[in-house]
This record gives C-alpha cells, sequence and structure tokens, in this order.
C-alpha cells in the first residue's frame, strides 16, 4: 500500500487498475482539446517471474515491443479514458516460439478493458445498440465486434446435457416469408439455438449443436411445437424417444384466426346487417369475455342476438378453449371429437365459404389429436416461448439496423440464452 503523502496520480491509477507488480503506469496526462485521459502502462522486470510459454510452458525472455496499442477504458469523472501500452513479446528459451504477453487489463476485445466491457454488456442487454453507442461514445460496429466475441466465447462453453424438454416455435425477421427457428429449453427456460428457416435442415443444425455441446438427441423425451407437419416429421425423424407436444396456445391460436376469417367473410357476404354490426369489432373477438369492458359486453350481446356466423365462431373459440379445463386426457378426447363434429354441424346451416375455415381448424385437430393429447400426459407448453416474443421484439429493437440474422441471433443468445459470459 502507497503511502498517502507519497500518492501521485501514476500511483493512484496503478491502485485503482489492480496492476499488482507486474505492470506500472508510467505516465498520465489529460488532453483537454479532446477531453482525454491517457494512461501510458509499461510492464516491469518481474512480468517475466510468472510469463510461460503457451506452446511448452518453457521459460521466457523479453523478446521485443509491439508497437503501441489502445484500450478504452471505463470514464474518469465525465471524460474519456485510455490505456496506452507497448505489449512486452515474450521468447520461449527451449523452442523458440514468439508469442504477446496478455496484460491484465484486456477484455476478450483488443481494444476495450474488461471493466469497459463488462460496463458495455450491461447498457446493451437493457437498450437498442445504437443508444448504447451514444452512451458510451463508440460506434455500433466496435460493440457489436465485442458482443459476437463474447457471446461466441461464453455459447463455446454452454452445457445442453441436461436437455430433454425442447421447444420450438418461429420468428419473423424481415417482411415477406423471412423466419428463424428458434430452440429453447423449456425445463431450464434458456434458448438453445436458432437459425434461418423452418425446414427440416433446421433440426438437423440444431440437434449438430445439441450434441456439440454434450447434449443428446434421443435424450429428448417432449417436443412441444405448433401444428408445423415439417417440425413433427423432423421429430419422427431424428429423436426416436420424443413425444412430440402441439402447444394448446397455438390451437387456440389456430381458433382465433378462424373466427377472425369467418367474420370477413361474414362482413363480405353476410350483408349490411353484418356489416353494421361487425364493423370494427376486430380486437373484440381477440379477447375473453371476463376481459371486455362494459361497453364491449353490450356491444357483443348485440350481435350475438343477431345469430351471426362471427358471433357462433367465437362461441366455438370459447368452447374449445374450455376442453384444456378438463382433467383427464379421455375426457378431452371424447370433447374434442364432439366439437369437430359440432362445427361441421353448425357450418350446413350457414351461406357457403363463411365457416370455411373454422372446418380447417377442426380438421387439424381431428388430424393431429394424438399430440394434443399428449398435452394432458406431459404438462408441456409452449408458454415460455410465447413469453420470449416480448423479449424477441425488444431484441429486434437493441439489433436494430443489424446487417444480417447473425447479429439477431447473437442478441437472442445474449438476452434470451442465460450464457456464462467469460467476463
Amino acid at each position: 500500500m502507497f503511502r498517502l503523502d507519497a500518492m501521485t496520480p501514476e500511483k493512484l491509477f496503478h491502485e485503482l487498475l489492480g496492476l499488482g507488480l507486474n505492470w506500472e503506469v508510467v505516465e498520465s496526462r489529460f488532453e483537454r482539446e479532446s477531453g482525454t485521459i491517457f494512461l501510458e502502462i509499461r510492464e516491469t522486470a518481474r512480468v517475466w517471474d510468472l510469463t510461460r510459454c503457451p506452446e511448452d510452458g518453457g521459460l521466457v525472455f523479453c523478446y521485443d515491443h509491439t508497437e503501441e496499442l489502445t484500450w478504452r477504458h471505463l470514464n474518469v469523472f465525465q471524460y474519456r479514458c485510455e490505456i496506452t501500452c507497448r505489449l512486452p513479446r515474450g521468447k520461449c528459451r527451449q523452442c523458440g516460439h514468439v508469442f504477446r504477453v496478455r496484460p491484465p487489463w484486456e477484455g476478450l476485445s483488443t481494444h476495450f478493458t474488461k471493466e469497459f466491457e463488462a460496463f458495455a454488456l450491461l447498457l446493451m442487454r437493457e437498450m437498442p445498440m445504437s443508444k448504447a453507442a451514444e452512451v458510451l461514445g463508440e460506434t455500433d460496429t466496435r460493440l457489436w465486434r465485442m458482443l459476437f466475441r463474447q457471446v461466441d466465447a461464453a455459447y463455446a462453453e454452454a452445457d445442453f446435457s441436461n436437455v430433454w424438454c425442447v421447444g420450438v416455435d418461429e420468428m419473423h425477421i424481415h417482411k415477406g416469408y423471412k423466419y428463424l427457428s428458434v430452440f429453447a429449453d423449456l425445463a431450464a427456460r434458456r434458448v438453445l439455438f436458432a437459425t434461418e428457416g423452418t425446414d427440416l435442415e433446421t433440426w438437423v443444425q440444431f440437434l449438430e449443436a445439441l450434441e456439440k455441446h454434450n447434449g443428446h438427441r434421443h435424450a429428448i423425451t417432449q417436443a412441444s411445437m405448433d401444428m408445423s407437419p415439417t417440425y413433427e416429421l423432423a421429430v419422427k425423424r431424428y429423436c426416436r424417444n420424443a413425444q412430440v407436444v402441439f402447444d394448446k396456445f397455438h390451437v387456440i391460436q389456430n381458433a382465433n384466426r378462424g373466427v377472425d376469417r369467418v367474420r370477413r367473410a361474414e362482413l363480405r357476404l353476410g350483408g349490411h346487417v353484418a356489416w353494421t354490426a361487425l364493423q370494427k369489432t376486430l380486437w373484440l373477438w381477440r379477447k375473453n369475455p371476463e376481459n371486455l369492458s362494459e361497453k364491449e359486453q353490450a356491444r357483443l350481446a348485440g350481435i350475438q342476438d343477431k345469430n351471426l356466423a362471427t358471433a357462433k365462431a367465437y362461441q366455438m373459440r370459447m368452447v374449445l378453449q374450455d376442453i384444456y379445463r378438463s382433467t383427464e386426457a379421455s375426457t378431452a378426447r371424447g370433447r374434442f371429437k364432439v366439437w369437430c363434429r359440432w362445427v361441421r354441424w353448425v357450418a350446413r346451416f350457414y351461406k357457403p365459404g363463411l365457416f370455411v375455415e373454422m372446418v380447417k381448424v377442426a380438421e387439424r385437430i381431428e388430424k393431429h389429436l394424438a399430440g394434443i393429447l399428449a398435452y394432458w400426459k406431459s404438462g408441456v407448453t409452449n408458454a415460455f416461448m410465447e413469453g420470449l416474443n416480448s423479449v424477441f421484439s425488444g431484441t429486434q429493437r437493441r439489433a436494430r439496423g443489424y446487417r444480417s440474422p447473425t447479429y439477431l441471433i447473437t442478441m437472442l443468445y445474449f438476452v434470451g440464452g442465460k450464457l456464462r459470459l467469460p467476463q
């Protein structure tokens, strides 16, 4: 510990940086024009006492020095702070290998210190990259490079050996039909893998990543998904022990879409009465009755009095939702079958074309009934995946302006992967 009366700015910064006996701050200066504090550091002779060759662990000596390098450090008060140093290069006495000595302040990025990286990561987790760059006084390009290195290093060390319950969902990334397939560990509630596309190849890539991180495809016993034939085929083809569970949310979501399409068809085909009753009711049909305001409840009651197809479809959606309150799979099976027959029977009494979409929902349920009923055995849902939708939206905002899906995938791992970042 330095005595207070002998404390110079250089010694103070030496203490604050925790440089120990191997490095020393030889000069500190402030440039008023740029508003930057520069700390010049160099090694001491003692650095060679503990430094060994990374190839064979042999003794080394100082071979030469690099050109002057610069690292961005945390601000000192409101002023930018940079560390400069001509790093020593060591040479092994046994094998002759020449290498650069890594300083204790350097982060994974050669342009930033560990402390700066930690603060930057905190900001990037909570705000858009452009805003973080503004706060830090750096370009978003340099911050992205730092984040790539941090996430790549942490993801390489991720352990998937305990993964047995997997959820998969699509994430829309661009206008048109550009999607990511996002795979998550539903038990540990973390993102495992993401890649472009929604075809069989995405599952192959996921399983390769799983096994690269100590997991095994046949250790998966539950796979929750929407009623995608591609995802279902992939599980049956590649994961012999996995039970496909069609997600409850997506079953109800399909019914919701069916109700909306019945509404649009009735607006088009139902005449003046239907038009007057149904205009500006899009969000009315997306809510459960208990979530309606008094005004919305009154309007819904008025529509139901007119015996419109949309109101009947909404009733079907509510009954379908109620089936999930069944306590036994056998009870649910019977109720699903009755529901499908009811939809077809009701469709006969309305104009052709009105109930086409609800009939398609019934057909889809009949086709995938085994996977739907697996919910009662496993209790697995994609609720975590759906809860990530807001995270995904926020992630897209944080990755706003990304040049390729790689940027979005990196940000997904960062905010949803529960990675243990090296710093």
